[in-house]
């Protein structure tokens, strides 16, 4: 008689704390967080801040504490912005952290204790049963049928068998030793192993750890705007410090020179470009957010506006990474068809499936045995094996590649078997006709992408055998299983294509698989490229070959990452999805990374800019609308600064220029930035779609965002309001009006003119009517406050004295609305003919281009 191995003990509490304090808790490192202080140094930096804050303190250096506290109050607003938006993601992020956070059985003092993952150790003993994570990589001591599903590691959705031979197995320590990795699911059987790895040492740890050697690349319009705002400083700089000289040698009083070189600077400083962008990329994370996606990097919504290549893993991200059965064959070769009901000829296939699963499954393909059996279940029919007693199971083994289960019958045991077809073959004892035919029907199913299994059953009296091949089993039929593709999938497909956008599957499963699965998603393409093939190709013939394939079938995780590396050295602006650590690398070398967090892992999240929580392919279908939604309203809202700052900048270089009053301080500069700010960052970010915006093709990666078209429609529309507001200004001293008087008088035309550009670039397609009445909700809650603030400055006296202004006349009075109003009327007679002359250049260009190809 075999003596019983002794019970494991484990590691004493003394050992565990010393080596978790030695070696540090069992979690991934998490990314480097900003802290408050550093967000707001980095917000500092920003020029228009630091003329605001040396605003301020020339105000306080000339006695004007209420201005210089205006100014400040400025500064600090801006700052508490940025510092909210981030703290939100990053308190969003560590809850999703959470949801793979393991919790581990482990012995410890000979006592088995549950503990927090990341408390495991090296060295501890763990148990696992069906439905655990495993909590870290180990060597397996003891095992009982135990599978593990491994597909966050190597992207297959088909379990892994960690025993074989016998029911139980013990192996001493060793390199021999079946390991389980930190990450995969137990779905089958029961098992004791010792840890070896925690935390980055683990196989997931070192694959995270291989990620911070992958620079993340700043965005292509982000690089834009850096480049914008430089040359507008140094410019603006140029300008003031010329304006400050002039003043101070002109006019005398430094200071005053100072205050009004700041004025000039600020005025020709179109600070809201960062500051949109910052904007436009929060409320695009906060619009996604609702439909359940998260964004890391708010910048890659606008990115994926751009997307041309969308690459994607197939297990799990456009299958739903879950078994079921697809198909039925019997011997004859008659097929059925799963999703309507079964034929009576097959109904006895599907209850021996059933019989030879286990009665509360855990394996993903039993699973899907026991959903047919009770979808096929008739009134008042009990389900297979119901009021049977199950006596006894014949594990798979290496010898025979099959499960075989023993039920207590009226006359009798009856053995329901499934496995492997050939296994099936040996148990059914089949002629070589039948195993040929059994074969051709294999290779067929296999080729469409199937899962294929074999059922038998068995009838036996007297006692029962302990080899499973005793039994004279009688062959059913063959089972086909699929990893069904998402229902939003094939929608979601078609809606790239149509966008432009070329989607590529980059899976490690077989090449018949992954082209069933793109057939059935609707992704073209017949050409398929294996990681043996794409290892024989240089980097040239990698760089040509994935202009046109579409699918990469038995990939591994550093392919894809060539594989993505190659597509953006040819130019294209490529998303990646996946939720595997195997996805990891290339999610982070891709222009968007796309990690699904239902049952994606953290270094999968780490190294996204966007996370589906739902796990929903479509989802990225939205993204992409966003994306484009918020590069055109980015537009309008850029060209919107663009338009405004002409006659700020006019009006506040003409008195210097032709000897007249100052008109604009720092403080007005200031006030109307926080007129124009949520004007062209709410407002603009909260107009709908345009029609076509998910018809057109992406648009090229090096666009610029001024286009010559846009700066010029930007220029025409700052020069009328300037030669408007300008013309008022000169005016208006000669219909007796003070110098105050028409400093109010001119802010106000400035103001309701802003409102007419407002409209005018709401659409730059639409009517003003259209204009006028399509819903914003933004629009409608900042002109009110715009109103409301400009009556403040015109009749409060306190506010009114503040600003420099002067009562004015109820004639006068009228002067700004109609300002407004003729800004609106010229540029909406303007608007079609600028559209018709941008259009008929764009077509001569196209025609010379088609030209220059042809010669």
């Amino acid at each position: 008689m075999t003596q019983a191995a002794p019970a494991p003990v484990g590691l004493t509490q003394a050992e565990a704390t010393a080596r978790l304090a030695a070696e540090g808790p069992n979690e991934l490192p998490k990314a480097k967080r900003r802290s408050p202080l550093r967000i707001i140094l980095d917000v500092l930096r920003e020029p228009m801040l630091a003329l605001l804050l040396a605003g301020g303190v020339v105000y306080l250096l000339l006695g004007s504490r209420e201005e210089a506290l205006i100014l400040l109050a400025f500064a600090c607003l801006s700052v508490g912005i940025t510092v909210v938006q981030e703290a939100r993601t990053e308190r969003v992020l560590e809850a999703l952290r959470d949801l793979t956070s393991p919790r581990a059985l482990v012995i410890r003092d000979g006592q088995r204790q549950r503990i927090a993952g990341r408390e495991v150790v090296r060295g501890d003993v763990i148990v696992l049963a069906e439905g655990d994570r495993v909590p870290a990589d180990a060597a397996l001591v003891e095992a009982h049928h135990l599978s593990a599903d491994e597909s966050l590691l190597t992207g297959e959705a088909v379990p892994v068998r960690k025993v074989a031979g016998a029911a139980t197995e013990r192996r001493p320590g060793g390199e021999d030793q079946p390991m389980v990795y930190s990450g995969s699911l137990i779905v089958r059987g029961t098992g004791v192993a010792c840890v070896t790895a925690t935390g980055k040492a683990s196989e997931i740890g070192r694959i995270g750890t291989s990620l911070g050697q992958l620079e993340t690349e700043t965005p292509h319009l982000q690089r834009q705007m850096r480049k914008l705002v430089i040359v507008f400083a140094a410019v603006g700089a140029a300008v003031s410090v010329a304006v400050v000289v002039l003043y101070g040698l002109l006019r005398g009083g430094w200071l005053d020179g100072v205050l009004a070189g700041i004025a000039v600077g600020m005025s020709m400083l179109p600070e809201e470009f960062p500051m949109v962008l910052a904007v436009f990329m929060a409320m695009g994370a906060w619009r996604i957010s609702k439909v359940r996606v998260l964004t890391r990097r708010a910048s890659a919504i606008e990115t994926l506006g751009a997307a041309s290549v969308l690459c994607t893993d197939k297990t799990g991200t456009l299958t739903e990474n879950r078994m079921t059965i697809a198909e039925l064959r019997l011997p004859d070769g008659t097929v059925a068809k799963a999703g309507a009901a079964l034929p009576e000829a097959f109904r006895e296939l599907a209850a021996a499936g059933v019989m030879a699963s286990a009665p509360e499954p855990f394996d993903p393909m039993e699973k899907a045995f026991h959903v047919l059996a009770k979808a096929e279940l008739r009134d008042g029919e009990t389900p297979p094996g119901a009021g049977r007693q199950l006596v006894r199971s014949y594990p798979i083994s290496p010898e025979l590649l099959a499960m075989s289960q023993a039920w207590k019958a009226d006359t009798g045991w009856q053995i329901a078997a499934k496995g492997a077809p050939e296994a099936m073959a040996v148990l059914c004892r089949l002629d070589t006709a039948a195993r040929a035919r059994m074969t051709a029907e294999v290779n067929q199913m296999a080729g469409a992408g199937l899962r294929v299994l074999g059922v038998a059953e068995a009838s036996q009296q007297g006692t029962l055998t302990k080899d499973p091949r005793d039994f004279r089993f009688r062959f059913l039929g063959l089972v086909g299983l699929a990893d069904p593709l998402r229902a939003s999938v094939p929608d979601a497909v078609a809606q790239c294509r149509s966008a432009g956008i070329r989607v590529i599957m980059i899976t490690g499963d077989y090449p018949t698989t992954a082209q069933a699965i793109a057939a059935e998603a609707g992704l073209q393409g017949d050409r398929v490229i294996t990681g043996p093939e794409l290892s024989a190709l240089s980097d040239a013939d990698l760089a040509d070959a994935v202009r046109d394939v579409t699918i990469f079938a038995r990939i591994m995780p550093e392919q894809k990452l060539r594989i993505v590396s190659a597509l953006k050295t040819a130019g294209a602006v490529v998303a990646m999805t996946g939720d595997g650590v195997n996805d990891a690398p290339s999610l982070k070398a891709a222009h968007i990374g796309i990690a699904m967090g239902g049952r994606g892992t953290d270094v999968a999240r780490e190294a996204a800019s966007i996370v589906l929580l739902d796990d929903d392919f479509g989802s990225i279908v939205t993204t992409v609308r966003l994306g484009r939604r918020i590069y055109d309203n980015l537009r309008k809202a850029m060209s919107f600064i663009l338009a405004v700052h002409v006659p700020i900048a006019g009006l506040a270089l003409m008195p210097l220029l032709f000897g007249m009053p100052i008109l604009f301080g720092p403080m007005h500069i200031a006030f109307l930035e926080m007129v124009i700010d949520p004007v062209c960052s709410l407002v603009f970010e909260a107009e709908t779609e345009e029609d076509d915006v998910m018809t057109r093709k992406p648009r090229p990666p090096a666009e610029p965002l001024f286009s010559v078209p846009t700066i010029l429609w930007s220029l025409v529309q700052g020069a009328l309001v300037l030669a408007v507001t300008a013309t008022i200004f000169a005016l208006a001293p000669g219909y007796g009006l003070t110098t105050d008087q028409v400093r109010g008088m001119t802010f106000a035309a400035l103001i309701f003119a802003i409102v007419a550009l407002i409209l005018v670039d709401r659409s730059r397609s639409s009517s003003i009517l259209r204009a006028i009445t399509r819903p914003n909700r933004a629009l409608a809650v900042v002109l009110p406050i715009v109103g409301a603030l400009l009556a403040v400055t015109l009749f409060w006296p306190t506010a009114r004295d503040l600003f420099g202004f002067a009562a004015l006349d109820p004639a006068h009075l009228v002067v700004p609305p109609l300002a407004g109003l003729a800004v609106l009327l010229a540029l909406e007679v303007l608007k079609p003919i600028w559209r018709w002359a941008v259009h008929r250049n764009k077509a001569a260009l196209a025609i010379t281009s088609g030209n220059r190809v042809t010669h």
